[in-house]
């Protein structure tokens, strides 16, 4: 395996860097919007599932 000097080593970051694809500021809002949602939608999912589970239970124990 061959060694890279630090010059080199940057030039190569530098160069990758490059290759990104940056997204813009409306595809950032518009995914973390999309993260926000889901979010919301599987927090209610599971918390009716929960409340499912616990009224099951309840019913079944007789408590």
């Amino acid at each position: 395996m061959s060694t890279t000097n630090p010059v080199q080593f940057l030039q190569q970051v530098r160069a990758e860097v490059a290759k990104v694809v940056w997204p813009t500021r409306r595809e950032v809002l518009l995914t973390t919007l999309m993260v926000f949602i889901l979010s919301a939608v599987a927090a209610t999912f599971f918390s009716l599932v929960d409340l499912t589970i616990k009224t099951g239970l309840h019913y079944i124990i007789g408590g």
